[in-house]
């Protein structure tokens, strides 16, 4: 029997988030004290990462401690540093003799155009996020943690977007645990999964309702030199289920079929889609079942981070947009 539950309610893992309200930015960072195993895949052409080499199913580490997923682009590669002292303090990490090294790896999307863009993410909110995981979980959809300065639709400038955020999903199936985290701040369209119904990104002319950015770049067929890429859709998976790394890799691309689904245009060299795959459970279960399943619960968590978003920084939320037309 299929049940949803929290994406909080997937053991061991916990999961803590902060942000900078005022700044438009934040971080929120998925870990497990004994460790995870992990794997990811990179779709999108413009990511910023840290430590993505050790999920390299060729690398010797085998596990990881904690996953981050932030704003600041690749300056809030830092909050990862913060992480790895909070984990450190804890006795978390690889014995090493002298001390424990904490494996922490990170991606991040580009808020600088929301709120403050000399704001980011950095080692004190990293630590104040994994401080949060362990000592009071505070996950939550919408405005918060990496979701904080998401925005969908942008592609004819942050004044035609629509404001989005971090959104969840997670099922149960006769002992199996899978859910998904995902900040969603996509240069393209969000759609219904379901209906294929349009419910945010691009403005109209009139700021009542949608318009689809497919139709404006089918008009502007044009070779675009030197854009840097300033969106970027990224998340993790979350299974109690038993996999290696590479399985995990497999289960992570899988899962980007959520992204097509439900994200149009996507992974565009202006965007830096990522998907994080993590397990720390003994179920026994089979990958490519977890991959599909993975894949709708990516789905649903991307509607859920633009209908569970408010209206912020000047940017309206998907329910204001609409409730224009």
């Amino acid at each position: 029997m299929v049940k949803e539950i929290a994406v909080t309610d997937i053991h061991p893992f916990i999961i803590g988030q902060t942000e900078n309200a005022a700044a438009g930015t934040g971080c929120t960072v998925v870990a497990s004290e004994a460790g995870m195993r992990a794997g990811l895949d990179i779709r999108g052409g413009g990511p910023a990462s840290r430590e993505s080499t050790l999920l390299d199913p060729l690398m010797a580490a085998q596990s990881i401690h904690a996953v981050v997923i932030g704003g600041g682009s690749a300056f809030g590669l830092s909050a990862a540093s913060g992480v790895m002292e909070y984990l450190e303090q804890r006795g978390v990490g690889y014995d090493v003799g002298v001390t424990k090294v904490p494996l922490v790896v990170q991606s991040d999307l580009f808020d600088l155009t929301v709120g403050d863009p000399f704001v980011r993410p950095d080692a004190a909110m990293g630590y104040e996020a994994a401080k949060n995981a362990f000592e009071n979980p505070n996950y939550r959809d919408g405005n918060y943690g990496a979701g904080c300065g998401c925005t969908v639709g942008k592609i004819l400038g942050m004044s035609c977007c629509t404001k989005s955020g971090i959104g969840s999903c997670a099922i149960e199936t006769d002992g199996l645990q899978v859910g998904a985290i995902m900040a969603v701040n996509a240069l393209g369209d969000i759609l219904d999964w379901k209906t294929g119904k349009q419910v945010a990104g691009l403005l109209s002319e009139d700021g009542k309702g949608f318009r689809r950015t497919a139709a404006v770049l089918e008009e502007k067929i044009e070779v675009v030199k030197n854009r840097f890429a300033n969106n970027t859709t990224i998340g993790v998976i979350l299974t109690n289920a038993k996999f290696s790394k590479a399985q995990l890799c497999k289960i992570a691309g899988m899962g980007h079929d959520g992204y097509a689904r439900s994200i149009h245009p996507v992974h565009t060299t202006m965007d830096g889609d990522s998907i994080y795959a993590v397990s720390a459970g003994e179920v026994y279960a089979d990958q490519d079942v977890v991959g599909m399943i993975a894949a709708d619960v990516i789905s649903e968590a991307i509607l859920r981070a633009v209908t569970a978003a408010e209206s912020a920084y000047g940017f309206p939320c998907a329910a204001e947009a609409a409730g224009r037309a």
